[in-house]
């Protein structure tokens, strides 16, 4: 019983340097920005929205329904807020829960010892796991594995039990494998897989029937028992898809044509090749993991255009290989006692292959019923002495191969386009069934082999494998150490995306110079990358090239019409230059743009509200008090919940001012500081209203309170100083008057009012 703890801590010791990674990538919008994941979010709303907290009808929702995944991180943020620690511990545990659960299935499989062992190691270690157990989001591939295999463990005792005496057991393990499965797809959409590869487990493990055997299967009385439980299998999983298409709307989410550049080809030719060559790619991904990337999309596997492309080769041999083994573990043969391990199978005296004798599920036999003794080398001894043998390599391949295919099958782009061309964490389940095959071919090699030097190098081999996977995901778990180190290890796969996520990071770190350059490269590789127009745009007006980011502007706009940050900032810019009527123009199409069909609806109703905000701000200082009203009303109502509404209500509560309806200001006024209560115009403007009512008392608690929010700003010893000079209190006002000078000394209206005040006082 050493295979399960040891395995599970070389993977604990394999991806303890991740416990000190920081949030990268997919994690900032799926933990750092979901609502889903705050207190004052009702928890009902993880059931009803998409892994990215969209509402999963929405027509922009990426229908990803994964509500354990998204509950566990609510959890996380219960517990820890966003500290990362957190989040990559609960990962790392996942990881090697699922490990330990897959090495017993290897002992059940391959036997106790070193190839079980092997497998387990190989699983473990494997590289391709990095982005589901560093990447905090990956947990939904975690967490769907585990209940992926507690469900196929759950569904093993059931086969073991149900011909026996403890028929009534063995339907509540084939009940505990279906709530396994439906487990396993609440975690992530690809679990459900697991009925089929139940199924595939009975068939061709269990019962080791082969290809021939299949078409007599429904003929014979002693197979109902095996119908009846594939038939729950099949309908189980009917249910599940029904249920799930009917949640998520009966709609395909849509996917932009980077995401995967080959479903928007408009050539059949194109797709076909490509669609055939991408599961040949993620098969190399698995026996050779050199080459890792947090992102697949765009150009990073260049689409395959005509028949003369040479990677067609490795389409043709992948399947060739991959129908081969299928034959081999289909054929009708009945293997030796040598190619099941040296170990024959016993059965009322008779060797057996039909999977009618000792099962290998079958590890605690019924005591209800006394066996018969059975005959072995020609000596009486109990059924009890019948252990479990390993299944013949026939069986462990066909097996493997369909838990490699099976799970994989969702990716494919057979049934419905994906969002993505290759992900790695999508591999993880597969990988149990790459994993068993490894192990399997070399147990069958050692097994062929007649020198025992020729043995012990196959050992050899397999031990090199597993430390060489074990470096190589240490290594790979360092790019997932912080955003910068993850795309500055992609530029070589997906330059256009690396080198433009890694512009936000530099950005984000004061590198204003390297950021400009990273968006640079980025657009020299994909010139239509409307975010990265948009991003170089926006990085260009924060420091006051205003003429250059709007001309980006305008290219994200023509790149993307939908895109309402960019028309957003467009308007800023104008409002900046004087243009006013072009700037009210601007924001009147951003706020008329509908949010169907976009990939972050919070995002764009943020953008517009924000848009109309800025359109009832000019209105405002035009003096259009009327039309400024009705505008912030509209923002009000089109506003998200992640919006910040406390300059929109300070804003309103200025119009209702200017309109002398103090009631309604004071009340804007008022929740523009529970929204924020360290709001400082809000003080200052509420401030001003309740100097006007005559409670000059609240009004100067409320102009100190504002200094005491942020005493470095001119504008708010101003504000006191106007209200102190009106209160005739001159050599307060006047010694306000000079501090906001002093402050602000650049802004002009802060001068010419503090001037004015000293001159009313008499010191000009």
């Amino acid at each position: 019983m050493v295979e399960e703890p040891l395995c599970a801590a070389v993977a604990l010791l394999l991806y303890a340097n991740t416990l000190g990674a920081d949030f990268c990538y997919d994690d900032s919008r799926a933990i750092k920005t979901n609502q889903d994941l705050l207190p004052e979010t009702p928890w009902i709303n993880i059931f009803y929205d998409d892994f990215w907290g969209t509402l999963l009808t929405h027509s922009g929702s990426h229908k990803s329904y994964r509500p354990l995944c998204t509950l566990s991180f609510r959890l996380n943020y219960a517990a820890g807020g966003l500290d990362p620690w957190g989040y990559h511990l609960v990962n790392v545990v996942l990881h090697c829960a699922v490990t330990a659960l897959f090495s017993g299935l290897a002992c059940q499989l391959l036997g106790r010892g070193c190839w079980a062992l092997l497998a387990g190691l190989l699983f473990a270690a494997h590289p391709v796991h990095t982005e589901a157990v560093a990447g905090v989001v990956g947990r939904a591939d975690v967490g769907a594995g585990l209940f992926f295999l507690l469900s196929l463990r759950c569904y093993g005792r059931h086969c073991a039990l149900r011909a026996g005496p403890g028929r009534r057991r063995a339907w509540a393990w084939l009940a505990g494998g279906l709530v396994s499965a439906l487990g396993s797809m609440l975690w992530k959409e690809q679990g459900v897989t697991v009925l089929a590869v139940a199924a595939v487990y009975d068939v061709f493990v269990f019962h080791r029937l082969r290809l021939n055997q299949l078409l007599i299967l429904v003929c014979r009385k002693k197979n109902v028992q095996l119908l009846l439980s594939v038939g729950l299998l099949a309908s189980w999983g009917a249910i599940l898809l029904a249920a799930r298409l009917h949640w998520m709307g009966n709609k395909a989410p849509n996917f932009s044509n980077s995401d995967n550049p080959a479903a928007d080809s408009p050539s059949l030719l194109t797709r076909g090749l490509t669609f055939l060559f991408l599961p040949a790619a993620n098969a190399w991904l698995l026996l050779c993991p050199d080459t890792l990337s947090f992102d697949w999309s765009m150009d990073a596997l260049p689409l395959l255009r005509g028949f003369t492309d040479g990677r067609n080769l490795l389409t043709v041999a992948f399947y060739a290989v991959l129908l081969g083994l299928a034959w081999f573990g289909l054929r009708s043969r009945v293997p030796t006692g040598k190619e099941a391990n040296g170990k024959v199978h016993v059965t009322n005296g008779k060797v057996t292959t039909n999977g009618h004798g000792c099962h290998l599920e079958q590890i605690h036999p019924a005591p209800e019923a006394e066996a018969p003794p059975v005959t072995q080398n020609g000596t009486k001894k109990p059924a009890a002495a019948c252990r479990p043998s390993p299944a013949a390599t026939e069986s462990v391949v066909t097996f493997s191969l369909g838990l490699m295919a099976v799970p994989f099958l969702p990716a494919t782009n057979l049934f419905f386009y994906v969002g993505f061309v290759i992900a790695e964490r999508v591999l993880y389940i597969p990988s149990m069934g790459f994993c068993l095959l490894a192990a399997a071919a070399m147990r069958a090699l050692h097994v062929r082999l007649r020198r025992r030097s020729s043995r012990s190098l196959v050992l050899y081999c397999g031990a090199a494998l597993v430390l060489l996977f074990g470096v190589k995901t240490v290594l790979r778990n360092r790019d997932w150490q912080n955003e910068e180190m993850l795309y500055r290890s992609g530029i070589t796969v997906n330059p256009a995306k690396a080198w433009g996520n890694l512009g936000n990071v530099l950005k984000n770190h004061g590198n204003v110079l390297e950021a400009e350059h990273a968006y640079r490269n980025a657009l020299f590789y994909r010139r239509n990358m409307a975010d990265m127009l948009y991003n170089l745009g926006l990085l260009l007006q924060e420091n006051g090239r205003f003429s250059e980011a709007l001309h980006y502007y305008k290219l994200a706009i023509g790149s993307r019409p939908t895109l309402a940050s960019a028309y957003l900032n467009t308007g800023i810019v104008l409002m900046s230059q004087g243009h006013l009527d072009e700037a009210k123009r601007t924001f009147v199409t951003c706020a008329d743009i509908p949010d169907e069909n976009l990939k972050d609806p919070h995002a764009h109703r943020s953008s517009v509200a924000s848009c109309l905000y800025n359109l009832g701000k000019v209105l405002h200082e035009q003096g259009q008090q009327e039309e400024a009203l009705s505008v912030f009303k509209d923002a009000v109502q089109k506003m998200p919940r992640q919006f910040a509404p406390q300059s929109l209500y300070n804003m309103m509560g200025e119009a209702y001012m200017r309109l002398n309806k103090l009631p309604e200001a004071e009340h804007w006024y008022r929740e523009s500081l529970k929204a924020k209560p360290d709001h400082v115009p809000a003080h200052l403007t509420y401030g001003k209203l309740l100097a006007m009512t005559g409670q000059k008392v609240e009004a100067e608690r409320y102009f100190l309170k504002a200094i005491q929010l942020d005493p470095t700003k001119g504008n708010c010893y101003m504000h006191y100083g106007q209200f102190l000079l009106e209160d005739s209190r001159l050599l307060e006002a006047a010694e306000m008057a000079e501090k906001a000078a002093r402050l602000d000394g650049g802004e002009f209206d802060v001068i010419f009012s503090a001037a004015h005040m000293l001159r009313r006082v008499g010191r000009c």
